[in-house]
């Protein structure tokens, strides 16, 4: 008997049949294996220590975050807002970004507002974006109330020739003292030196622009101010 008689040979078009289902599988295990992979991301409990965070590396990031946000880059800015998220709270990729959209909805809606009934626009994506750190915070903040202290400093930081000397510190502070459930009074500091890196930045604009130099001494103040609040939270 003839070897083609004992293995016949497979019809031309199984091959390709084969291959198409295999490609079919890998497909649908690799749409599976994402969809997993999403769902865990966005929904799997998460727990942050909130008083462990690189000082330099948030410092650094607001620095560049402020730089993006004066000069209209909106993609730009998300992306280094999704990574702060990553480095400061520790948040996965995915989940980063879905909570940087949220800040990012709420500056832009501020940034067009031209009075507190505009601003407050942005209350509702600032309470979702609290939201979110709460969700993996070890600290038991309360969302709304942080949310509108981070409005009220904007609105302060804003409008501050109506304001007096200090209500801006005053604000950073209040806000942080919330955060990390701590007096307002031992993050002076912290707030100080965040309110002397927006002024040099404002002051700069007004006058004509912001330099490169300015730029890296508002970068230094940022970075001494998370310094700070990063030692005073350790105790």
């Amino acid at each position: 008997m003839s070897s083609a008689a004992t293995h016949p040979q497979a019809s031309p078009e199984t091959a390709p049949k084969q291959k198409r289902s295999k490609l079919k599988w890998g497909i649908l295990i690799s749409t599976i294996a994402l969809t997993l992979w999403v769902l865990i991301d966005l929904y799997a409990p998460r727990h942050t220590k909130m008083r462990e965070f690189n000082a330099d590396e948030v410092g650094r990031l607001e620095a560049a975050m402020w730089r993006s946000y004066y000069q209209k880059e909106r993609l730009k800015l998300f992306n280094q807002l999704s990574e702060l998220l990553r480095t400061q709270y520790r948040l996965p990729f995915i989940r980063s970004n879905v909570v940087a959209y949220h800040a990012a909805k709420a500056a832009f809606v501020f940034k067009d507002g031209h009075n507190r009934s505009d601003y407050e626009k942005a209350l509702p994506n600032l309470i979702n974006f609290y939201t979110e750190i709460r969700k993996v915070s070890d600290v038991d903040f309360a969302i709304e109330k942080a949310a509108k202290l981070e409005l009220e400093w904007w609105i302060i930081h804003r409008e501050r020739k109506q304001h007096a000397a200090g209500d801006l510190d005053r604000w950073l502070a209040e806000l942080a003292a919330e955060l990390y459930q701590i007096p307002a009074e031992r993050l002076l500091e912290h707030a100080k030196l965040r309110a002397e890196a927006m002024t040099i930045r404002d002051d700069k604009a007004e006058a004509g622009g912001v330099t490169e130099a300015d730029w890296q001494r508002i970068e230094e103040l940022l970075q001494a101010s998370w310094q700070s609040l990063y030692k005073t939270v350790q105790h």
